[in-house]
C-alpha cells in the first residue's frame, strides 16, 4: 500500500506540472502571434528606411560622407557586441545557442587582437557573462515581452555615443532571425560602421525628391539615427518572436511528456495495485485451506 501512495503522489505531482506546463503554452502562443505580427508590420518600414539612406548617399559626395561620423570608418580595435537574450528561462534551448554562438564570436574577434565590449540584453544574458571576463559596458533587463521603440532607441543611442566617442571601433548585433514557429537561427547584424552601396549601385533619386534643411542635415538628424534604430528595434521584434516560440514549443514538449509519464504511471498503479488484490486473494484462498486441513 506504501507502494500504491507513492505512485498516486506522483501521478497528482505530474498533473499539477502539466496544468502550468499547458498555462505557458496558452500564454506564448498568444503572444507570439502578436510578436509575430509586429515583426512582420516592421519589416517594411525598416526597408523603407534603408532604402531612403541609400538614395540619399547617391546625392552626397564622398568627401562630404566623412563629415557624419557614424559613417566614420577607422582600424577596428576594438568592437561592442550587443547580445538579445530573454529574461524568463523554460524556452529550450533558444538561450544557450545564442551564447554558444556568441562566445564563438567573442574568440574569433580576440584570436584577431581585438578588444571586446558587451551590452547585455535579458537577465539570461547578464547572467551567463558575469563571471566572464569581458567589459559590459550597458545591461537592459526587465524589459517587455513584445519590446518598444523606446527601447530600440535608447540601445542605439547608447551604441552610437560609444562609437562617437570612440570607444568602440566596431558595433554588432547579435540576436536570433524568426523564421516560423518550429524553427529561428541565430544571426550577427553589423550595425556600425554603416555600410552603404557604391554610388554607381544606386539608383537616383527623382527629380521630384527633396531633402530639407539639406541632405547632410537629413542623414545627420533622421536618417542615420533612424536606420540604427530601426535595425535593433527589428533585431528585437525578431528575437522576441524567436523567444515566444521557443517557450511555446518547449511547453508543449513538457505537456507532451508529462502526459506520456501520467501514462506510464496509471499503468503502473493499476499493476501494482492488481498484484495486491490477487496477493490478498490467494492469502485468503491459503487461509481457507488451511483451515479445511
Amino acid at each position: 500500500m506504501a507502494n500504491l501512495k507513492a505512485i498516486r503522489n506522483r501521478i497528482k505531482s505530474v498533473q499539477s506540472t502539466q496544468k502550468i506546463t499547458k498555462a505557458m503554452k496558452m500564454v506564448a502562443a498568444a503572444k507570439v502571434r502578436r510578436a509575430q505580427q509586429k515583426m512582420m508590420a516592421a519589416r517594411p518600414f525598416t526597408q523603407a528606411v534603408v532604402s531612403m539612406l541609400k538614395r540619399a548617399v547617391s546625392e552626397v559626395a564622398d568627401i562630404d560622407l566623412q563629415g557624419l561620423q557614424l559613417l566614420e570608418k577607422r582600424p577596428i580595435k576594438s568592437v561592442l557586441l550587443i547580445i538579445l537574450s530573454s529574461d524568463r528561462g523554460l524556452c529550450g534551448g533558444y538561450n544557450s545557442v545564442i551564447f554558444r554562438e556568441t562566445m564563438i564570436r567573442i574568440k574569433k574577434l580576440q584570436d584577431e587582437g581585438k578588444e571586446v565590449k558587451l551590452i547585455l540584453v535579458g537577465l539570461k544574458a547578464a547572467a551567463f557573462f558575469k563571471s566572464i571576463k569581458i567589459e559590459k559596458l550597458k545591461q537592459h533587463t526587465n524589459l517587455p515581452a513584445i519590446p518598444s521603440v523606446e527601447v530600440a532607441r535608447l540601445i542605439a543611442q547608447e551604441a552610437a555615443d560609444f562609437y562617437i566617442k570612440k570607444e568602440v571601433d566596431a558595433v554588432e548585433l547579435i540576436g536570433t532571425d524568426f523564421i516560423n514557429m518550429i524553427s529561428s537561427k541565430v544571426i550577427n547584424t553589423k550595425v556600425l560602421p554603416i555600410d552603404l552601396p557604391h554610388q554607381e549601385d544606386v539608383k537616383l533619386p527623382t527629380a521630384e525628391t527633396l531633402f530639407e534643411p539639406s541632405i547632410l542635415e537629413v542623414m545627420k538628424l533622421e536618417l542615420l539615427p533612424k536606420y540604427m534604430e530601426n535595425v535593433i528595434f527589428q533585431g528585437l521584434l525578431e528575437a522576441s518572436a524567436s523567444e515566444l516560440a521557443a517557450r511555446m514549443n518547449a511547453m508543449t514538449n513538457a505537456s507532451n511528456n508529462a502526459r506520456d509519464l501520467i501514462s506510464s504511471l496509471t499503468l503502473e498503479y493499476n499493476k501494482a495495485r492488481q498484484a495486491g488484490i490477487t496477493q490478498e486473494l490467494l492469502e485468503i484462498v491459503g487461509g481457507a485451506e488451511a483451515l479445511k486441513g
